[in-house]
Protein backbone atom coordinates (compact mmCIF):
# COMPACT_ATOMS: atom_id res chain seq x y z
CA UNK A 1 0.00 0.00 0.00
CA UNK A 2 1.77 3.19 -1.31
CA UNK A 3 2.15 5.81 1.55
CA UNK A 4 1.43 9.47 1.17
CA UNK A 5 4.57 10.91 0.14
CA UNK A 6 4.37 8.27 -2.66
CA UNK A 7 1.04 9.01 -3.76
CA UNK A 8 1.67 12.73 -3.85
CA UNK A 9 5.29 12.03 -5.56
CA UNK A 10 3.69 10.22 -7.99
CA UNK A 11 1.03 12.73 -9.00
CA UNK A 12 3.65 15.21 -9.11
CA UNK A 13 5.25 13.26 -12.08
CA UNK A 14 1.61 12.71 -13.10
CA UNK A 15 0.81 16.27 -14.08
CA UNK A 16 4.28 16.77 -16.10
CA UNK A 17 3.68 14.00 -18.46
CA UNK A 18 1.64 16.27 -20.65
CA UNK A 19 3.93 19.60 -20.21
CA UNK A 20 1.82 21.62 -22.87
CA UNK A 21 -1.16 21.12 -21.60
CA UNK A 22 -0.10 21.62 -17.79
CA UNK A 23 1.52 24.98 -18.63
CA UNK A 24 -1.63 25.89 -20.72
CA UNK A 25 -3.57 25.09 -17.26
CA UNK A 26 -1.05 27.42 -14.69
CA UNK A 27 -1.26 30.16 -17.53
CA UNK A 28 -4.76 29.96 -16.89
CA UNK A 29 -4.49 30.62 -13.05
CA UNK A 30 -2.03 32.95 -13.95
CA UNK A 31 -4.26 35.11 -16.00
CA UNK A 32 -7.45 34.60 -13.41
CA UNK A 33 -5.23 35.32 -10.14
CA UNK A 34 -3.84 38.73 -11.86
CA UNK A 35 -7.54 39.48 -13.21
CA UNK A 36 -8.93 39.24 -9.42
CA UNK A 37 -5.52 40.96 -7.74
CA UNK A 38 -6.09 44.06 -10.51
CA UNK A 39 -9.65 44.50 -10.30
CA UNK A 40 -9.52 43.92 -6.27
CA UNK A 41 -7.10 45.98 -5.81
CA UNK A 42 -8.83 48.66 -7.95
CA UNK A 43 -11.63 48.58 -5.85
CA UNK A 44 -9.90 48.93 -2.93
CA UNK A 45 -8.04 51.37 -3.29
CA UNK A 46 -10.41 53.70 -5.61
CA UNK A 47 -13.34 53.19 -3.05
CA UNK A 48 -11.21 53.50 0.23
CA UNK A 49 -9.89 57.03 -1.59
CA UNK A 50 -13.26 57.77 -2.11
CA UNK A 51 -14.38 57.29 0.74
CA UNK A 52 -11.39 59.31 2.74
CA UNK A 53 -12.04 61.99 0.20
CA UNK A 54 -15.93 61.98 1.03
CA UNK A 55 -14.48 61.88 4.82
CA UNK A 56 -12.26 64.96 4.49
CA UNK A 57 -15.42 67.07 2.68
CA UNK A 58 -16.37 67.61 6.04
CA UNK A 59 -18.42 64.40 7.00
CA UNK A 60 -15.91 62.40 9.06
CA UNK A 61 -15.84 58.60 8.50
CA UNK A 62 -18.18 59.10 11.62
CA UNK A 63 -20.08 62.17 12.90
CA UNK A 64 -21.86 62.69 16.46
CA UNK A 65 -24.73 65.30 15.37
CA UNK A 66 -28.34 65.67 16.14
CA UNK A 67 -31.07 62.15 15.10
CA UNK A 68 -32.74 64.76 13.02
CA UNK A 69 -30.00 66.56 11.37
CA UNK A 70 -30.00 63.54 8.36
CA UNK A 71 -33.24 64.11 7.43
CA UNK A 72 -33.42 67.51 7.90
CA UNK A 73 -30.09 69.56 7.84
CA UNK A 74 -30.94 72.58 10.08
CA UNK A 75 -28.91 75.31 11.90
CA UNK A 76 -31.21 74.57 14.57
CA UNK A 77 -30.44 70.59 15.15
CA UNK A 78 -27.30 71.05 17.17
CA UNK A 79 -25.81 69.03 19.70
CA UNK A 80 -23.04 69.79 22.65
CA UNK A 81 -19.46 68.32 21.81
CA UNK A 82 -17.62 69.08 25.15
CA UNK A 83 -14.23 68.20 26.04
CA UNK A 84 -14.92 65.45 27.96
CA UNK A 85 -16.81 63.77 24.84
CA UNK A 86 -14.00 64.56 22.75
CA UNK A 87 -11.27 63.13 24.66
CA UNK A 88 -13.43 59.46 24.94
CA UNK A 89 -13.96 59.86 21.23
CA UNK A 90 -9.77 60.03 20.80
CA UNK A 91 -9.04 57.53 23.25
CA UNK A 92 -10.25 54.68 20.15
CA UNK A 93 -6.82 53.48 19.15
CA UNK A 94 -9.06 53.60 15.71
CA UNK A 95 -9.65 57.01 16.14
CA UNK A 96 -6.86 59.62 14.13
CA UNK A 97 -8.87 63.20 14.83
CA UNK A 98 -12.13 64.40 16.15
CA UNK A 99 -12.94 68.12 14.28
CA UNK A 100 -16.30 69.88 15.58
CA UNK A 101 -18.15 71.35 12.37
CA UNK A 102 -21.38 73.73 12.17
CA UNK A 103 -23.35 73.10 8.59
CA UNK A 104 -25.82 74.22 6.56
CA UNK A 105 -27.90 76.36 4.43
CA UNK A 106 -27.32 80.21 4.17
CA UNK A 107 -27.22 83.09 1.94
CA UNK A 108 -24.15 84.92 0.75
CA UNK A 109 -24.60 88.71 -0.58
CA UNK A 110 -22.71 91.24 -2.17
CA UNK A 111 -23.81 94.59 -4.42
CA UNK A 112 -23.55 91.97 -7.45
CA UNK A 113 -26.24 89.63 -6.31
CA UNK A 114 -26.92 86.83 -3.84
CA UNK A 115 -26.37 83.19 -4.06
CA UNK A 116 -27.80 80.69 -1.41
CA UNK A 117 -25.07 77.77 -0.53
CA UNK A 118 -23.77 75.75 2.20
CA UNK A 119 -21.46 76.85 4.93
CA UNK A 120 -19.36 74.68 7.28
CA UNK A 121 -17.65 76.54 10.48
CA UNK A 122 -14.51 75.54 11.73
CA UNK A 123 -11.55 76.14 13.94
CA UNK A 124 -8.75 76.49 11.95
CA UNK A 125 -6.49 75.25 15.04
CA UNK A 126 -7.70 72.29 14.68
CA UNK A 127 -7.81 71.30 11.34
CA UNK A 128 -5.40 70.24 8.61
CA UNK A 129 -5.17 68.47 4.76
CA UNK A 130 -5.67 65.17 6.46
CA UNK A 131 -9.24 66.34 8.15
CA UNK A 132 -10.66 68.72 5.74
CA UNK A 133 -9.21 68.86 2.09
CA UNK A 134 -10.54 72.17 1.09
CA UNK A 135 -7.22 73.30 3.02
CA UNK A 136 -5.14 71.85 0.32
CA UNK A 137 -7.13 73.30 -2.11
CA UNK A 138 -6.75 76.81 -1.48
CA UNK A 139 -6.02 78.71 -4.47
CA UNK A 140 -5.79 82.02 -3.46
CA UNK A 141 -5.66 83.94 -0.46
CA UNK A 142 -4.89 81.72 2.80
CA UNK A 143 -7.42 80.51 5.37
CA UNK A 144 -8.61 82.74 8.20
CA UNK A 145 -5.76 82.74 11.22
CA UNK A 146 -8.37 82.48 14.44
CA UNK A 147 -11.97 81.03 15.07
CA UNK A 148 -12.87 84.27 15.82
CA UNK A 149 -12.04 86.11 12.63
CA UNK A 150 -14.29 88.03 10.94
CA UNK A 151 -13.16 86.61 7.24
CA UNK A 152 -14.91 83.59 5.06
CA UNK A 153 -12.69 81.49 2.80
CA UNK A 154 -14.86 80.88 -0.34
CA UNK A 155 -14.99 78.76 -3.72
CA UNK A 156 -13.94 80.45 -6.35
CA UNK A 157 -16.65 80.15 -8.66
CA UNK A 158 -18.92 81.39 -6.48
CA UNK A 159 -16.46 84.33 -5.67
CA UNK A 160 -16.72 84.98 -9.43
CA UNK A 161 -20.26 84.58 -9.31
CA UNK A 162 -20.76 87.56 -6.46
CA UNK A 163 -17.95 89.40 -8.12
CA UNK A 164 -15.56 89.01 -5.13
CA UNK A 165 -11.87 88.99 -5.12
CA UNK A 166 -10.09 88.74 -1.75
CA UNK A 167 -10.60 91.41 0.70
CA UNK A 168 -14.02 92.15 -0.85
CA UNK A 169 -16.58 92.01 1.59
CA UNK A 170 -19.46 90.08 1.89
CA UNK A 171 -22.60 89.51 3.85
CA UNK A 172 -24.00 85.97 5.51
CA UNK A 173 -27.76 85.54 6.26
CA UNK A 174 -28.35 82.70 8.11
CA UNK A 175 -31.18 81.21 9.99
CA UNK A 176 -30.48 81.36 13.94
CA UNK A 177 -31.08 78.42 16.55
CA UNK A 178 -34.24 80.28 17.65
CA UNK A 179 -35.48 80.77 14.46
CA UNK A 180 -34.13 84.54 13.85
CA UNK A 181 -32.93 86.03 10.71
CA UNK A 182 -29.48 87.09 11.78
CA UNK A 183 -26.70 88.97 9.37
CA UNK A 184 -22.65 89.52 9.72
CA UNK A 185 -20.57 90.83 7.22
CA UNK A 186 -17.13 89.24 6.36
CA UNK A 187 -14.10 89.57 4.10
CA UNK A 188 -13.06 87.44 1.62
CA UNK A 189 -9.41 85.90 2.78
CA UNK A 190 -9.07 82.98 0.59
CA UNK A 191 -10.76 81.56 -2.52
CA UNK A 192 -11.09 77.16 -2.83
CA UNK A 193 -11.06 75.40 -6.10
CA UNK A 194 -11.25 71.81 -5.73
CA UNK A 195 -12.19 71.24 -9.46
CA UNK A 196 -16.05 69.98 -8.14
CA UNK A 197 -18.49 72.09 -9.34
CA UNK A 198 -20.50 71.48 -6.79
CA UNK A 199 -18.23 72.90 -4.58
CA UNK A 200 -16.48 75.50 -6.18
CA UNK A 201 -19.98 76.96 -6.90
CA UNK A 202 -21.65 76.38 -3.64
CA UNK A 203 -19.19 76.53 -0.47
CA UNK A 204 -18.09 79.14 2.30
CA UNK A 205 -15.79 78.53 5.37
CA UNK A 206 -16.57 80.44 8.42
CA UNK A 207 -14.38 80.78 11.50
CA UNK A 208 -16.26 78.39 14.41
CA UNK A 209 -16.35 80.95 17.18
CA UNK A 210 -17.65 83.77 14.83
CA UNK A 211 -20.41 81.23 13.08
CA UNK A 212 -21.06 80.20 17.27
CA UNK A 213 -21.46 84.48 18.04
CA UNK A 214 -23.52 84.49 14.65
CA UNK A 215 -26.29 81.62 15.41
CA UNK A 216 -26.55 82.32 18.84
CA UNK A 217 -25.21 78.69 20.07
CA UNK A 218 -23.12 78.23 23.34
CA UNK A 219 -19.38 77.84 22.78
CA UNK A 220 -19.62 73.98 22.82
CA UNK A 221 -22.34 73.56 20.56
CA UNK A 222 -22.42 72.56 16.65
CA UNK A 223 -24.30 70.76 14.41
CA UNK A 224 -21.61 67.88 14.68
CA UNK A 225 -18.38 66.32 15.02
CA UNK A 226 -16.17 64.18 12.72
CA UNK A 227 -14.48 61.48 13.59
CA UNK A 228 -11.51 60.50 11.38
CA UNK A 229 -10.41 56.88 11.41
CA UNK A 230 -7.07 55.15 10.20
CA UNK A 231 -8.96 52.88 8.60
CA UNK A 232 -12.21 53.52 7.23
CA UNK A 233 -13.39 49.29 7.17
CA UNK A 234 -13.50 50.34 11.24
CA UNK A 235 -16.09 52.39 10.56
CA UNK A 236 -18.91 50.51 11.88
CA UNK A 237 -17.31 49.22 14.94
CA UNK A 238 -16.62 52.80 15.59
CA UNK A 239 -19.99 53.63 15.34
CA UNK A 240 -21.44 51.35 17.70
CA UNK A 241 -18.55 52.30 20.48
CA UNK A 242 -19.82 56.16 20.30
CA UNK A 243 -23.18 55.27 20.52
CA UNK A 244 -23.00 54.15 23.87
CA UNK A 245 -21.21 57.37 25.14
CA UNK A 246 -23.94 60.18 23.60
CA UNK A 247 -27.33 60.84 24.39
CA UNK A 248 -30.16 61.80 23.11
CA UNK A 249 -30.52 63.47 20.55
CA UNK A 250 -27.05 62.96 19.89
CA UNK A 251 -26.45 59.99 17.56
CA UNK A 252 -23.43 58.38 15.87
CA UNK A 253 -23.60 58.15 12.30
CA UNK A 254 -21.16 55.73 9.70
CA UNK A 255 -20.38 57.47 6.44
CA UNK A 256 -22.92 55.20 4.67
CA UNK A 257 -25.97 57.13 6.58
CA UNK A 258 -24.22 60.34 5.84
CA UNK A 259 -23.19 59.83 2.35
CA UNK A 260 -26.13 57.32 1.02
CA UNK A 261 -25.14 58.17 -2.62
CA UNK A 262 -21.84 57.23 -2.47
CA UNK A 263 -22.57 54.00 -0.43
CA UNK A 264 -24.88 53.06 -3.11
CA UNK A 265 -22.46 53.87 -5.82
CA UNK A 266 -19.47 51.69 -4.23
CA UNK A 267 -22.63 48.73 -3.27
CA UNK A 268 -23.27 48.78 -6.65
CA UNK A 269 -20.09 48.48 -8.30
CA UNK A 270 -18.91 46.51 -5.69
CA UNK A 271 -21.50 44.36 -6.77
CA UNK A 272 -20.62 44.49 -10.38
CA UNK A 273 -17.34 43.42 -9.64
CA UNK A 274 -17.77 40.27 -7.47
CA UNK A 275 -20.02 38.93 -10.46
CA UNK A 276 -17.15 39.60 -12.78
CA UNK A 277 -14.85 37.39 -10.74
CA UNK A 278 -17.01 34.72 -10.28
CA UNK A 279 -17.34 34.34 -14.08
CA UNK A 280 -14.09 34.48 -14.60
CA UNK A 281 -13.50 31.95 -11.40
CA UNK A 282 -15.68 29.75 -12.93
CA UNK A 283 -14.08 29.65 -16.52
CA UNK A 284 -11.07 29.18 -14.81
CA UNK A 285 -12.27 25.62 -13.07
CA UNK A 286 -13.93 24.73 -15.84
CA UNK A 287 -10.69 24.57 -17.66
CA UNK A 288 -8.88 23.21 -14.35
CA UNK A 289 -11.61 20.02 -14.60
CA UNK A 290 -11.15 19.66 -18.08
CA UNK A 291 -7.41 19.37 -18.00
CA UNK A 292 -7.72 16.84 -15.09
CA UNK A 293 -10.61 15.11 -16.57
CA UNK A 294 -8.82 14.78 -20.15
CA UNK A 295 -5.77 13.29 -18.36
CA UNK A 296 -8.19 10.93 -16.38
CA UNK A 297 -9.70 9.59 -19.19
CA UNK A 298 -6.62 9.20 -21.12
CA UNK A 299 -5.14 7.31 -18.29
CA UNK A 300 -8.33 4.78 -17.87
CA UNK A 301 -5.88 1.70 -18.86
CA UNK A 302 -3.22 2.58 -16.72
CA UNK A 303 -5.41 2.64 -13.44
CA UNK A 304 -6.79 -1.07 -14.47
CA UNK A 305 -3.46 -1.66 -13.88
CA UNK A 306 -2.90 -0.03 -10.39
CA UNK A 307 -6.10 -1.85 -9.44
CA UNK A 308 -4.83 -5.05 -10.94
CA UNK A 309 -1.91 -4.50 -8.49
CA UNK A 310 -3.41 -3.66 -5.12
CA UNK A 311 -4.07 0.05 -5.97
CA UNK A 312 -7.10 0.21 -3.97
CA UNK A 313 -10.14 2.87 -5.03
CA UNK A 314 -9.49 5.87 -1.85
CA UNK A 315 -5.65 5.46 -3.56
CA UNK A 316 -6.65 6.18 -6.99
CA UNK A 317 -8.99 9.30 -5.48
CA UNK A 318 -6.42 10.40 -3.58
CA UNK A 319 -4.01 10.25 -6.19
CA UNK A 320 -6.15 12.20 -8.68
CA UNK A 321 -6.67 14.79 -5.50
CA UNK A 322 -2.89 14.97 -5.45
CA UNK A 323 -2.39 16.05 -8.63
CA UNK A 324 -5.43 18.67 -8.08
CA UNK A 325 -3.28 19.91 -5.00
CA UNK A 326 -0.10 20.16 -7.02
CA UNK A 327 -1.50 21.73 -10.09
CA UNK A 328 -3.61 24.50 -7.22
CA UNK A 329 0.42 25.12 -5.65
CA UNK A 330 2.06 25.43 -8.75
CA UNK A 331 -0.40 28.15 -10.15
CA UNK A 332 -0.51 30.24 -7.05
CA UNK A 333 3.53 30.12 -6.63
CA UNK A 334 3.50 30.37 -10.45
CA UNK A 335 1.23 34.01 -10.44
CA UNK A 336 3.00 35.03 -6.93
CA UNK A 337 6.52 35.53 -9.24
CA UNK A 338 4.46 36.38 -12.36
CA UNK A 339 1.96 38.86 -10.85
CA UNK A 340 4.09 40.95 -8.32
CA UNK A 341 6.05 43.09 -10.45
CA UNK A 342 3.26 44.53 -12.69
CA UNK A 343 0.78 44.76 -9.96
CA UNK A 344 3.90 46.87 -8.04
CA UNK A 345 3.97 48.68 -11.11
CA UNK A 346 0.76 49.53 -11.96
CA UNK A 347 0.64 50.43 -7.91
CA UNK A 348 3.25 52.99 -8.07
CA UNK A 349 2.16 54.73 -11.43
CA UNK A 350 -1.57 54.30 -10.70
CA UNK A 351 -4.03 54.05 -14.36
CA UNK A 352 -4.83 57.09 -16.21
CA UNK A 353 -8.60 56.88 -17.17
CA UNK A 354 -8.90 60.86 -17.59
CA UNK A 355 -9.91 60.31 -21.41
CA UNK A 356 -12.87 58.02 -20.17
CA UNK A 357 -14.35 60.44 -17.34
CA UNK A 358 -15.59 64.30 -18.04
CA UNK A 359 -13.82 66.59 -16.72
CA UNK A 360 -14.88 67.75 -13.00
CA UNK A 361 -16.97 64.40 -12.74
CA UNK A 362 -18.12 63.44 -9.31
CA UNK A 363 -20.01 61.32 -7.20
CA UNK A 364 -22.11 62.72 -4.57
CA UNK A 365 -20.23 65.82 -4.43
CA UNK A 366 -16.34 63.48 -4.32
CA UNK A 367 -14.60 64.47 -7.27
CA UNK A 368 -13.60 61.46 -9.60
CA UNK A 369 -9.59 61.38 -9.65
CA UNK A 370 -8.88 60.97 -13.34
CA UNK A 371 -5.58 58.33 -11.82
CA UNK A 372 -7.16 55.33 -11.10
CA UNK A 373 -4.50 54.13 -7.44
CA UNK A 374 -4.48 50.84 -7.01
CA UNK A 375 -3.61 48.73 -3.75
CA UNK A 376 -5.79 45.32 -2.70
CA UNK A 377 -6.43 44.48 1.36
CA UNK A 378 -4.32 41.53 2.37
CA UNK A 379 -7.80 40.30 3.41
CA UNK A 380 -8.76 40.23 0.26
CA UNK A 381 -5.64 38.72 -1.39
CA UNK A 382 -5.98 35.95 0.90
CA UNK A 383 -9.58 35.08 -0.01
CA UNK A 384 -8.46 35.35 -3.65
CA UNK A 385 -5.44 33.29 -3.02
CA UNK A 386 -8.80 30.74 -1.01
CA UNK A 387 -10.61 30.78 -4.22
CA UNK A 388 -8.24 29.75 -6.35
CA UNK A 389 -7.16 27.03 -4.26
CA UNK A 390 -10.41 25.49 -3.01
CA UNK A 391 -11.86 26.03 -6.76
CA UNK A 392 -9.08 24.25 -8.29
CA UNK A 393 -9.55 20.95 -5.71
CA UNK A 394 -13.13 21.26 -6.20
CA UNK A 395 -12.58 21.00 -10.19
CA UNK A 396 -10.75 18.03 -9.29
CA UNK A 397 -13.21 15.77 -7.52
CA UNK A 398 -15.50 14.56 -9.76
CA UNK A 399 -12.37 13.13 -12.18
CA UNK A 400 -10.87 11.71 -8.87
CA UNK A 401 -14.16 9.60 -8.14
CA UNK A 402 -13.82 8.64 -11.96
CA UNK A 403 -10.89 7.28 -11.10
CA UNK A 404 -11.61 5.49 -8.00
CA UNK A 405 -14.74 3.67 -10.17
CA UNK A 406 -12.04 1.91 -12.71
CA UNK A 407 -12.67 -1.69 -13.03
CA UNK A 408 -9.31 -3.18 -13.39
CA UNK A 409 -10.38 -5.84 -15.83
CA UNK A 410 -12.65 -3.68 -17.82
CA UNK A 411 -9.99 -0.99 -18.43
CA UNK A 412 -7.13 -3.37 -19.35
CA UNK A 413 -8.72 -4.68 -22.05
CA UNK A 414 -9.88 -1.38 -23.15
Amino acid sequence: MPSSISLARLAWRNIWRNTRRTLLTLAGIVFGVFFAVLTTGLADATYGDMINYAAKMGVGHVSIEHEQFIEAPSLEHTVQIDEALQKATREDARVAHVSRRISGAVLVATADGNQGVSMMAIDPANEGEETLLFLDEISEGALFARAEDRTVTMGSALAQNLGVGLKNKVVVTATSKSGDIVTAMYRVSGLITTGAPSIDRGLIILPLAAAQDLLGYEPDEVTAAAVYLHDHRDADAVTQRLAGLTDAPSVAVDWKQSQPELASFISMKEVSGVIVQALVMVMLAAGIFNTIFVSVMERRHEFGVLRAIGFSPTELFRMVNWESFWIACAGLLASALLVTFPYLKIAESGLDYSKLIEPGMEVSGVAMDPIMSIGIYPVNLLIIIAVVFLGTMTAGLIPAWRASRTEPIEAIHR
